[in-house]
């Protein structure tokens, strides 16, 4: 399935929110350098989604805020 995400990057807490339709934002509590905000998104939506990390891969948006995210 693919979704569409709204990245908030050094949140105080890792957190997934719906909003419908196959959107969602996602808190999380890294900096966005380095990649460092996309590897805690893949975590926290393998969590949220009870997938295993190798399970959700970022298809578009890597260095934007909207990200297109596939979950296997």
């Amino acid at each position: 399935m693919r979704i569409t995400v709204q990245v908030k990057a050094n949140a105080r807490k890792n957190e997934v929110v719906p909003l419908g339709e196959g959107r969602y934002l996602v808190y999380v509590n890294a900096p966005p350098l380095e990649g460092r905000a996309n590897e805690k998104v893949v975590e926290v939506l393998a969590g949220y989604f009870d997938k295993p990390k190798r399970s959700v891969v970022i298809i578009r948006g890597e260095r934007g805020r909207e990200k297109v995210v596939e979950v296997s």
